[in-house]
């Protein structure tokens, strides 16, 4: 017999590899943190695992990867809606986080997202805010994988009272966790071309090109950032990132709503990478990005949610249905955006997004075990004629019913194996009454 810890069975395999096989009636083992096998279930007969997981008929993937995310303002859940973004950030979001973000309150709301991201499948996500260490600790307590960026801006923050020491202190931070857990790769996040000076900018991309980290940064989210870095500049905000040398291969620009093709021709020969946010682009008026063009131009897309404070909840499944809706209808083309392009975005895309595509991302043997079981014994997913189809237009995150990250069972049966949830929720509502004063 052929050993593994767990055999995840009885269910259709979407395996998201290169030549997306499907497995109608498949099986994937786990040995460890590593898939070891995947493919028909006849083929497992002669397997023999500690744990027998029955996915019940259901759907078994790769977990979802939110590309990106600030986990620490789910705090502030409906705080300030229905504004534009520089009233929001500027009236509203920046005073709350001064008053009320601290080590304590970061750990809190960072635990609070790992819940809702967990329970709604998503297994990975990339995070930038402040006092990033206590969100890795709620990482390291979730079981959750994460690419987490320290934030840089050029006034008071949070933790960095100082803007003087804003690169030293994310700088700190990356080396801290580059061999501080293996479900934790730190990263570098400065907030935007607005807000960080040039020379902040080249700083601190050289400290993420130095020790080899993800470098993350909002940009051309509205048209106030591309009439303002434009007028500043003589350039678009991608032509002035591209000047200062911030755009290659190891580069996450979030949102990229405001850009021409001449922008995406930029962003297409540096093979920078974009996160895909529709959601809080809708809810802030922000515009649409034109991500089938940039998919056209063979640049790596993932999907993320944005913050609860600007979305206002972390289910990556109803992010994937909003984004191929709202493509669709803008350009009157019912092909745009297909199932098949969105389970990408939020899997293997994704995973190439956060430069974990080596690791997870998809089911193959030799990577690490990031995988979830969808439950379709429900009225709104039955007949299921296509399983891709019905992850992005049927299924929504309380269909989740197993969650696995690196081999450890995060979520059985609905049931969080990680975290108290109870006990969660009344700090948080413990909190809220302090952030509503």
């Amino acid at each position: 017999m052929i050993p593994a810890d767990i055999i995840i069975q009885n269910g259709t395999v979407l395996t998201q590899d290169s030549c997306e096989r499907t497995y109608k009636d498949g099986a994937v083992a786990v040995r460890g943190n590593i898939i070891v096998g995947v493919g028909p279930s006849d083929e497992f007969r002669s397997w023999n695992a500690n744990t027998l997981i029955d996915a019940g008929g259901g759907i078994i993937m790769p977990g979802l990867v939110n590309s990106h995310v600030h986990v620490p303002m789910s705090l502030f859940r409906g705080l300030a809606d229905d504004l534009p973004l520089l009233q929001w950030l500027n009236d509203h979001i920046f005073p709350a986080e001064a008053h009320h973000i601290n080590p304590e309150t970061v750990r809190i709301g960072a635990l609070l997202s790992s819940a809702e991201m967990i329970l709604s499948g998503t297994t990975t996500f990339c995070d930038g805010y402040f006092f990033e260490h206590e969100v890795a600790m709620a990482v390291k307590e979730s079981g959750m994988r994460a690419v987490l960026g320290q934030g840089v801006i050029d006034f008071p923050a949070p933790g960095v009272p100082n803007p003087n020491e804003n690169i030293r202190h994310a700088s700190t931070f990356a080396r801290t966790w580059l061999e501080g857990w293996p479900s934790i790769t730190p990263s570098i996040f400065c907030h935007s071309p607005y807000t960080c000076s040039a020379e902040t900018l080249k700083s601190a991309k050289a400290a993420a090109d130095s020790m080899g980290v993800l470098f993350q940064i909002h940009a051309c989210e509205t048209r106030n950032e591309w009439d303002r870095i434009n007028s500043e500049q003589g350039r678009t905000p991608i032509a002035y990132l591209d000047r200062l040398g911030l755009l290659d291969q190891n580069t996450l620009l979030a949102h990229v709503v405001w850009v021409d093709d001449y922008d995406i021709d930029i962003l297409a020969e540096r093979e920078a990478k974009v996160s895909h946010n529709p959601e809080s682009n809708m809810k802030l008026a922000s515009g649409i990005a034109p991500i089938p063009k940039m998919l056209n131009a063979g640049i790596t897309v993932g999907i993320g949610t944005d913050g609860c404070a600007s979305n206002n909840n972390l289910d990556l499944l109803q992010e994937m249905d909003t984004a191929s809706k709202l493509h669709k209808v803008h350009a009157l083309d019912p092909t745009v955006m297909d199932s098949s392009t969105l389970l990408k975005m939020a899997t293997i895309w994704g995973a190439q997004a956060v430069g974990l595509d080596d690791k997870i991302g998809s089911i193959e043997v030799g990577k690490e075990a990031d995988i979830i079981v969808i439950d379709t014994e429900r009225p709104h997913l039955v007949p299921m004629y296509d399983p891709v189809s019905h992850i992005i237009y049927a299924v929504n995150g309380s269909d989740v019913r197993d969650v696995m990250v690196a081999g450890r069972i995060l979520l059985k049966d609905r049931k969080l194996l990680t975290l108290d949830v109870d006990k969660l929720l009344e700090r948080v509502t413990l909190l809220e009454k302090s952030i509503k004063r």
